[in-house]
């Protein structure tokens, strides 16, 4: 159960709270390897200050995961976020079938949850979703603390996997 009157913090996962590294090497091969990127997520170790982050937020804040990752990993990752000791949340997940850019497609469900709630932060490692954040009035925190590599940012702007 929720409650409605607590501020909402959202979280990103790979390159925030996960360390996505060892398996960014999937996505810089032609084809890229989906199948092997994602189902390589439950191994990631998780990113120390992303995760510190958390802890404080949900000290006064619902945290709640919106992540690019497609509805297929649900499970695995909802198994990640508990193994880390993370704060209960709803994940909020991309659908399976959706290509569009993540910068999209957070802003969308970012302002559909203002609609209702405060949202109070959103901490995420892509620089494009970060701004386009922060110009829709969000308060943002950029996570540097992840290693995100070329491949990985094509994928989230342009490919719409991740």
């Amino acid at each position: 159960m929720t409650n409605r009157s607590r501020p909402l913090a959202l979280f990103d996962l790979d390159g925030t709270l996960a360390d996505s590294a060892h398996r960014q090497r999937f996505l810089e091969r032609r084809p890229k390897d989906w199948d092997a990127f994602f189902a390589a997520a439950p191994q990631d170790p998780p990113l120390a200050e992303g995760v510190a982050l958390a802890l404080e937020y949900a000290r006064e804040c619902e945290v709640l995961y919106l992540t690019g990752r497609p509805e297929r990993c649900r499970e695995d990752t909802a198994a990640w976020i508990a193994a880390q000791d993370l704060p209960e949340g709803r994940i909020l997940m991309r659908r399976d079938d959706d290509r569009r850019p993540a910068r999209r497609t957070k802003l969308e469900k970012l302002r559909a949850l203002a609609e209702g709630r405060e949202v109070r932060v959103l901490v995420d490692d892509d620089a494009l979703v970060c701004d386009d954040a922060r110009r829709a009035g969000f308060t943002v925190v950029r996570a540097h603390w992840g290693a995100t590599s070329a491949a990985l940012k094509a994928a989230q702007e342009r490919e719409g996997r991740t």
